[in-house]
């Protein structure tokens, strides 16, 4: 199932979320820029010094290196990295489709603090499941999945165009988000249960990040859900 749009309005322009888009996008011409000069060694170069790395992580933070502040900004800088065309599509499909009603409801400070600390949340706890890895893990998946999550409990209701495959057709019609957003975190869950105890299966896929970050989203969400939204002008 691949989402298209939704048929949930916002009061305002989502700024932050166009904000975040334009960033990726930017971040990626970058990496295009030193594949195409220093080709592949270049590309693992960025990633290992951009990328958050688990081992390098767990050492600083275990004090058998002296580079835990860097290591710290790994964690916020990976998120703006991506290893390919699909993994940036469809990371920014996911976030242009639902980030703006979260950010809308939120508000754009809030809504960047929460991303941000979504996805740092999820990147640790990738780390934790992999603490000693020196695969550099990449990209905006932890803080969308916890957009995702939020967007699944503040709109459970909100109707999703979506492209539904069966077999060897697909069509393209309207279903609840709860189901597009269930069913993206039920294949997340089977895919890190299937992962446990198997080497390098995940490849640098950050399944757990993606869990934990969606965890963290539905708990913001719930949160906030009982607060309704101020008019906007309202002081």
């Amino acid at each position: 199932m691949i989402p298209l749009r939704d048929s949930n309005p916002t009061r305002r322009r989502p700024v932050v979320t166009i904000g975040l888009v334009v960033a990726c996008v930017a971040i990626f011409a970058f990496e295009l820029f030193v594949q195409a000069t220093d080709g592949e060694a270049g590309l693992e170069r960025l990633f290992a010094d951009y990328g958050l790395v688990p081992g390098h992580l767990t050492a600083a933070l275990g004090g058998a290196s002296d580079r835990l502040p860097w290591a710290l900004i790994t964690v916020v800088s990976s998120m703006f990295l991506h290893g390919g065309w699909i993994h940036l599509v469809g990371n920014l499909l996911y976030l242009w489709i639902f980030g703006n009603n979260v950010e809308d409801r939120l508000g754009r400070p809030a809504f960047l603090a929460f991303y941000l600390s979504g996805g740092v949340v999820a990147a640790l706890a990738q780390v934790a499941i992999d603490p000693a890895s020196d695969v550099p893990l990449v990209g905006a998946s932890g803080a969308i999945a916890a957009v995702l999550g939020a967007y699944a409990i503040m709109f459970p209701r909100a109707r999703v165009l979506a492209i539904v495959f069966l077999v060897v057709f697909f069509a393209v019609t309207e279903v609840p988000s709860i189901l597009v957003l269930g069913l993206w975190f039920v294949l997340q869950v089977i895919d890190g249960l299937a992962s446990l105890g198997v080497e390098d299966v995940v490849g640098g896929v950050a399944i757990f990040a993606h869990i934990a970050g969606f965890l963290v989203g539905i708990l913001v969400g719930l949160l906030v859900r009982g607060f309704r939204p101020r008019p906007l002008g309202a002081g």
